[in-house]
């Protein structure tokens, strides 16, 4: 693909040697989940337990009488729920594995008196123990949500495996129950009462003890999440962030996401020497860092060292998004990573802009246009602006973001107005004609962080929807004009991903696979922002900053992609509180890439 040129490092020094530590966690997975498959499927289907398959069937954990089919299932949800986590080489997936392998061997040979079936149990135990130093790995953060989400998740489950169980048996059922009667006894079943449909001969028994098994599970699985020892996300400390804001000052001009580490969602690992620091989010077990290392470049690999230790302690898949070029050739040259050309950084050296000339013919016709519709602009640091105004600020851009999600995580900030970022520009947009509303003249929002003493870094756009088009053009010119004034040189706007795939395919002689490529770039913008946000860049001529995503292996990235989206706020697997039991006057958080798409559209 464009723009997706791996840097290679001349030395690799490998955090890792030989076979990976998680190479056996992840066989025993496998056979774990493999396991679980099949006495799933022999303790539901009664025709798999005539078929060929019963051979295998036979010396898998689980029995196969009225009480067999309950203990074949338990123990099929209770494995492909360990598989995940004996993958990842969990400590406590271990020890609930190490507990339930020799369970089943006991049940196989107490109930179907089957020494063979006893024995695939403890194999499988075997390795399980052989090797139980690589199951090491810590626990991934989490909070009491998980409970609610899995006793969701696992009801949802049971309700279709307790209908399967119920219409499987179609010869020996009494009668033609309705999908309402059925419904009916699998609810009644997993509670352990007996239901309306009724069957011949033992059949009602195994049944019965089926659907009650599902119910024990799911109310044993939530009642431990529920109660378990809660291990919270990590977040940044008053001291962390003090020792983060001494490296930015004396190095925070190098990277123009630097000022973005001072998230305080985020956490934070330094190097011996306290002079560098990755600053990170675990996200789906990847552990996401964000931007080059802070500090002074000498001691970046032992922050780096730092950052990978931890990843190996968690078991988390650690990746790096938006790494400038150095900070690739550092991560790959210091852990045996990869990196891959993710995008481009848009940066206005201020010396150069200008709205004279045919180029900027389109920014400078909108800017005179809304001049004309009566509306003012004003750049000022957050430590000019009174407290007042300053929440009217805050109150605007929460409400004017249009959605419950909130996006942004490499280049956001997640605040606007805090007291510590005396630093940062708010460019506003006023129109004093009109009856004031809520926010009074207020109509649009621009927020830059700091980029060392000389820069400033695009974080946060916000407008008015009733507001005219083209506030987010008229501000940034009034922020680059006014930029002299506060001594900056150079503005870093938004990030704009797979840039050059898309400015290469649409010239004359790009071949047919790149042009493939930026087909499906642009059929994807009708969903991510991904043309329209390149195309709004280019308006002011800058130059373009590759930026990279760095991960250790190719398999990786489908899993990084995902967790990276959940990140930037555009996959939401929480389950969010109803509106009107969120505090109203919680600090507005920043948006990745601040544009929202009808603002796109209209420029």
């Amino acid at each position: 693909m464009s723009g997706g040129v791996p840097i290679r490092s001349s030395r690799v020094r490998r955090l890792m040697r030989g076979p990976r530590p998680e190479s056996v966690p992840a066989l025993v997975g496998r056979a774990c989940a493999l396991v679980g498959l099949l006495d799933v499927a022999a303790g539901i289907f009664p025709r798999f337990r005539q078929s060929r398959m019963h051979t295998l069937a036979e010396v898998l954990p689980g029995a196969f009488g009225p009480f067999a089919a309950a203990l074949s299932l338990s123990a099929g949800v209770l494995l492909l729920l360990l598989a995940h986590g004996l993958k990842r080489a969990k400590r406590r997936a271990w020890r609930a594995a190490v507990v339930l392998l020799p369970a089943g061997a006991v049940a196989q040979f107490v109930y179907r008196h089957s020494l063979v079936g006893a024995l695939i149990s403890l194999a499988l135990l075997v390795p399980l123990v052989v090797h139980r130093d690589q199951f090491a790995a810590l626990p991934d953060p989490r909070s009491r949500w998980r409970a609610l989400a899995n006793f969701v998740l696992m009801g949802a489950g049971s309700l279709v495996l307790g209908l399967v169980i119920v219409s499987v048996h179609p010869r020996r059922m009494i009668g033609d129950p309705s999908l309402a009667d059925r419904l009916t006894h699998v609810l009644y079943g997993l509670f352990g009462f007996e239901g309306p449909v009724g069957y011949q001969g033992n059949t009602s028994w195994t049944v019965a003890f089926s659907l009650g098994a599902l119910g024990w599970i799911t109310a044993v699985t939530t009642i431990y999440l529920a109660f378990r020892p809660e291990h919270p996300a990590a977040r940044l400390t008053e001291e962390d962030e003090s020792r983060l804001r001494a490296l930015l000052e004396r190095h925070g001009g190098r990277d123009s996401l630097g000022h973005f580490a001072l998230r305080r969602d985020k956490a934070v690992v330094f190097s011996p020497s306290g002079k560098a620091a990755v600053t990170y989010r675990v996200v789906s077990g990847v552990m996401l860092a964000s931007g080059d290392p802070i500090g002074d470049v000498e001691a970046w690999p032992g922050a780096i060292e730092r950052f990978m230790d931890e990843a190996r302690a968690h078991s988390w898949t650690p990746a790096v998004m938006g790494c400038s070029e150095t900070g690739g050739e550092v991560w790959t040259r210091e852990t045996g990573l990869d990196a891959l050309e993710l995008g481009d950084e848009a940066v206005v050296d201020v010396a150069d802009f200008s709205l004279a000339g045919r180029a900027m013919r389109n920014v400078r016709q909108m800017v005179k246009r809304i001049e004309r519709a009566g509306y003012e602009t004003r750049v000022r640091r957050v430590r000019d602006l009174g407290e007042a105004e300053l929440e009217r600020i805050r109150r605007a851009a929460e409400d004017w973001r249009g959605t419950d999600t909130e996006r942004g995580f490499s280049m956001a900030l997640g605040r606007v107005g805090d007291a510590s970022d005396g630093d940062c520009l708010i460019a506003t947009a006023h129109r004093a004609d009109e009856v004031p509303g809520p926010y009074g003249d207020l109509k649009a929002i621009l927020h830059f962080v700091p980029w060392g003493t000389d820069g400033a870094s695009l974080d946060l756009m916000r407008r008015d929807r009733a507001a005219d088009p083209g506030m987010n053009e008229l501000l940034i010119v009034a922020a680059l004009q006014a930029a002299p004034r506060f001594g900056i040189t150079r503005v870093s706007l938004n990030f704009a991903m797979f840039r050059s795939a898309l400015a290469r395919g649409e010239k004359i002689g790009a071949g047919p696979v790149l042009r493939a490529w930026r087909g499906l770039l642009v059929f994807l913008s009708r969903w991510f922002q991904i043309e329209s946000l390149y195309k709004f860049n280019a308006k002011f001529q800058p130059r373009w900053e590759p930026r990279f995503v760095v991960y250790r292996a190719s398999g990786d990235l489908p899993r990084i992609g995902f967790a990276a989206m959940q990140a930037e706020g555009f996959v939401n697997l929480a389950l969010p509180l109803p509106r009107f039991l969120r505090r109203r006057a919680r600090p507005a958080r920043a948006c990745a890439h601040g544009l929202a798409e009808r603002d796109v559209r209209a420029a």
